[in-house]
């Protein structure tokens, strides 16, 4: 098959669990012989060059790169508050450049399936429409309304009143979008779910995000004193979860726990958060240049997520690299993970403390887990076998 993946942002390097989810079934898909080219949205916060897509890559997947800033702005951000319907995270992604590009792309190829790699892509629906009768195929990484719905409940004041705004916004944003397109293709069957109830009849087919490194099961002890946290530090749920972390959580670990450390990693961190991490024990690393290795040399992954939706692909990694995972329930949404088996979870500041006490106390429970997590990855998450589902699904409707 012939498909196009329409993104808004590029998918390589595959650095954060959008990029991650798209590129990996990219690639699985090219792996297994079909034709894959995909137009992506070349922002500036992830502005990568041709040079920088390596021979390999660039041989089996063909990408065309057209400068869309999407860059967040003062000014512009506050005449759409006052001047326009749309919301402003759905309005940057709308580029005339990126639209005519596309246009001559459909103009010159005939593609069998167009892929829609998030929300913020639906605006070009209607052009699709009128260039192709290829199968249009929705990829939703996230009922995006119910994150800033979850923050909006945890926030006050001025934050609390834009954060409305915005919420009401997206959730009439992504209702206009329903049935537009072919195909649906939820990350969960969460969220597969939710877009059912807000009204989606078109065949649904769930993709979540995949991995291609996954280690052996192994029973080596884990060094669970060696907490870890990795994650887009600009995001506005990792800083909540974060800040809550080291409020509520820390100071008892690290008053009854002395020995245990903390190393948080990540990009584009303001420094107002950065100043939040001078804590006993904890270290801050910024970006790290691949996040499996850093995984590997650390013991146990927290995630404190609040407002989330889709699913947290570094949860994920971080089982496929036998890694322990303590997290709240948002932030394990939409993977159907046993507790107490494949995860410890915590949704209180006491939960979240005992859940981690337990992996101190138990070396042999924080192996016992890793382990059946690798299970549980190979057999859901392998983008090989993704991969051929979707390819399977795509071929009823073609």
């Amino acid at each position: 098959m012939k498909i196009l993946f329409l993104a808004n942002k590029p998918p390589y390097p595959p650095v954060d669990g959008g990029t991650i989810a798209t590129f990996g079934i990219m690639e699985a898909l090219a792996d297994l012989g079909h034709q894959i080219t995909v137009l992506v949205m070349n922002t500036k916060k992830h502005h990568v060059t041709p040079y920088q897509i390596p021979e390999h890559i660039a041989a089996k997947i063909t990408f065309h790169l057209v400068e869309v800033p999407a860059d967040i702005k003062p000014i512009p951000a506050l005449k759409n508050l006052f001047f326009s319907k749309l919301p402003y995270n759905a309005q940057r992604f709308i580029s005339k450049p990126y639209a005519k590009k596309l246009n001559a792309l459909l103009r010159a190829q005939q593609f069998d399936v167009i892929q829609l790699e998030g929300l913020y892509l639906c605006p070009y629906i209607e052009l699709i429409k009128r260039c192709s009768k290829a199968i249009i195929a929705y990829r939703s990484h996230n009922v995006e309304y119910e994150i800033w719905e979850r923050l909006m409940a945890n926030s006050k004041g001025l934050r609390h009143v834009y954060l409305k705004v915005l919420h009401k916004r997206l959730k009439a944003f992504e209702l206009a979008a329903i049935n537009k397109y072919d195909l649906l293709l939820p990350i969960t069957l969460r969220d597969g779910q939710v877009l059912s109830n807000l009204g989606n009849t078109k065949p649904v087919h769930v993709l979540p995000a995949g991995i291609s490194r996954i280690v052996q099961q192994s029973n080596e002890p884990i060094n669970t004193n060696d907490l870890f946290f990795i994650g887009a530090l600009d995001w506005m749920p990792n800083q909540e979860g974060l800040l809550w972390f080291l409020d509520k959580c820390w100071p008892e670990i690290n008053r009854r726990f002395a020995k245990t450390t903390l190393t948080i990693a990540g990009r584009s961190a303001p420094k107002w958060l950065e100043d939040k991490f001078s804590l006993p024990n904890v270290f801050y690393k910024g970006e790290v240049p691949d996040a499996y290795e850093f995984m590997h040399k650390h013991g146990v992954m927290i995630v404190p997520l609040f407002s989330g939706s889709g699913m947290r692909v570094k949860i994920i990694e971080a089982l496929a690299n036998r890694k322990p995972v303590v997290s709240t329930s948002v932030g394990c949404e939409g993977i159907s993970l046993v507790n107490g088996k494949h995860i410890l979870i915590g949704d209180t500041s006491n939960q979240f403390i005992n859940a981690l006490e337990q992996i101190f106390m138990q070396p042999d429970l924080a192996v016992d887990i890793a382990n059946n997590s690798i299970n549980f990855v190979s057999d859901n998450f392998s983008n090989k076998k993704l991969a051929e589902s979707l390819a399977d699904f795509y071929v009823k409707y073609k």
